[in-house]
């Protein structure tokens, strides 16, 4: 298992941790390391949420809250309720000032929670969304389950993540950057010397593609399907609690 840091703790507490050390320039590196694309990514996630018409979503790893704001904006649903839950404070907080600039404390709450461990009754929610956040999981079968658990029957499943591109010269310029620039970049400007290299790392692991259908659907989901974008570089797969 691939941790941030290698001090005692477990995963769950390290990730904590990383986040809470680079939740101040969280926003920014996303955006600016990715050069903008991930943008483009989490849009395609929500057209696909689009789809069910939601009326609660819950959203898992929900970090400062980008994927929970733009669901609101772009689905236009006025009484469109969603949850936001992640193990960070910091990275909480950065999203609750977001979400009271933008007047949207009415629709969406930012809060505290473990996704292995859900504290939601059965059945609640019409879809979830996850973006970059499944490789975080320190056991990502149990917080796959607990995600069908709290989902309605057929209630839809999105997850954003990255993955690894098999391609020449993709693979390449993906590994080049991710092992070396991004890293070098993010400990300058967050501070952290290891929150970017921990990126690469987990994503070596991460099993992506058929992998990642393939425990889908051991874990009862169904319809499960991945679409590769970029080139590879990131996987939106969607899935659904059986009816």
């Amino acid at each position: 298992m691939v941790t941030p840091y290698s001090s005692d703790g477990s995963k769950k507490e390290q990730v904590s941790q990383m986040f809470d050390n680079i939740a101040g320039s969280y926003d920014f590196l996303n955006h600016f390391l990715s050069l903008g694309i991930d943008k483009l990514w989490r849009n395609k996630m929500i057209r696909e949420l689009a789809v069910v018409n939601p009326k609660l979503v819950l959203d898992v790893a929900t970090g400062t809250g980008d994927v929970a704001i733009e669901s609101f904006k772009q689905l236009r649903v006025p009484d469109l309720k969603i949850i936001g839950v992640d193990i960070s404070p910091k990275m909480l907080a950065v999203g609750r000032e977001k979400i009271v600039q933008r007047k949207m404390n009415e629709n969406i709450t930012l809060t505290d929670g473990d996704s292995e461990n859900l504290a939601f009754p059965d059945n609640k929610f019409d879809a979830i969304t996850v973006a970059y956040g499944v490789r975080n999981f320190e056991n990502l079968e149990r917080g796959l389950a607990e995600m069908q658990r709290v989902l309605k029957p057929g209630g839809k499943l999105l997850v954003l993540e990255f993955s690894k591109p098999t391609g020449f010269p993709v693979k390449q310029a993906f590994n080049l950057y991710f092992e070396h620039i991004l890293p070098t970049i993010g400990k300058l400007t967050s501070k952290d010397n290891r929150a970017y290299k921990y990126l690469f790392e987990s994503v070596q692991v991460f099993p992506s593609g058929e992998a990642f259908v393939h425990i889908l659907d051991k874990l009862g989901y169904t319809k499960t399907s991945c679409q590769p974008l970029s080139f590879g570089i990131c996987s939106l797969y969607v899935t659904y609690k059986p009816l």
